[in-house]
């Protein structure tokens, strides 16, 4: 008799289920996060500013999932109607050092990623003494840890409020079921508490479906999927090195294990958008030997989210 195949368990997944879910674009100030939206929603909203906190409003804009399914079926039946899938991308206000005490426009950056699904995390890994780093120097090591302590500080003030909340309903005491429900609701509010003080993200948890039921009500920052995305110059981009991309694999693997990261090119990007015609940028990355980060990144994020198409 041969051996049974040994059952996979799915990982239970945070986060609401839908298909219009919304991602936003994090990082800290100056590292091409609006650059990127402008790039890959192609809108303009004027030129990024060279100074913390040019945006302050999340810029809202939809985006076509880029699906080679989706284009046969199209040419194949040639319907009267056609909607491809999109996904709805923000960006956010950049983040400083303190933003979870309130500094800088701390209290509302940290709102607006509440308010999202899922998050395109910005590292910045080139030189250009034109654009100035809000901590001096270009260090994305330092910058990953400064966005993952501050989203964790956050998290454990939204966590000790609620279980302090929780604390109050169970002193009632008694066997009724709605009691036992609530226990078990402050039991799985400890747990996240103790993980954030012990300085790891939400997301790399792992729950039983009833403990996300429980804390997916809390919108936790670090309960959100993150994509990493590695903003690169041009030419470290086009040649595939950089010196820091090491030491953030490093990173990742001991704080983000499995979190896709992307290597991308804002300024690259950003420059394709000038041409008139789709043809002259397959042209311009044909010449330079690459392509373009885009359609990568934006069906990476509707996978993290996983997302349907229909």
């Amino acid at each position: 008799m041969p051996p049974k195949k040994a059952v996979v368990e799915e990982k239970v997944l945070l986060g609401r289920p839908g298909n219009s879910l919304k991602s936003g674009i994090v990082g800290l100030a100056n590292v091409g996060k609006s650059t990127l939206f402008q790039a890959i929603t192609k809108c303009s909203l004027g030129n990024p500013a060279n100074f913390p906190y040019a945006t302050i409003d999340p810029e809202e804009a939809r985006v076509i999932v880029p699906d080679e399914r989706y284009d046969w079926l199209c040419e194949k039946y040639n319907p009267k109607s056609r909607v491809p899938a999109n996904l709805t991308v923000y960006d956010i206000a950049g983040l400083t050092r303190g933003a979870s005490t309130g500094a800088g426009l701390g209290n509302a950056f940290l709102s607006h990623i509440r308010a999202v699904d899922a998050i395109f995390q910005v590292v910045r890994c080139f030189d250009d003494a034109e654009i100035i780093h809000v901590e001096g120097d270009v260090n994305p090591i330092r910058d990953l840890d400064i966005i993952s302590e501050e989203l964790r500080i956050k998290d454990i003030e939204f966590t000790e409020k609620a279980l302090e909340n929780m604390k109050k309903l169970t002193r009632r005491g008694g066997q009724s079921l709605e009691v036992k429900k609530l226990k078990e609701e402050e039991a799985t509010i400890e747990k996240v508490l103790a993980m954030l003080k012990d300085g790891k993200d939400v997301r790399k948890g792992t729950w039983t479906p009833k403990e996300v039921e429980h804390i997916n009500p809390l919108f936790l920052l670090s309960a959100k999927p993150v994509v990493y995305l590695v903003n690169l110059s041009e030419k470290d981009y086009i040649r595939k090195k950089n010196k820091h991309l090491g030491k953030i694999a490093e990173w990742l693997k001991e704080n983000a294990a499995g979190d896709p990261i992307l290597p991308l090119s804002v300024c690259l990007e950003e420059r394709l958008t000038r041409f008139e015609t789709e043809e002259e940028v397959q042209a311009e990355l044909k010449s330079l030997g690459v392509e373009s980060a885009l359609p990568k990144i934006v069906t990476t994020m509707r996978k993290v989210l996983n997302l349907g198409s229909f």
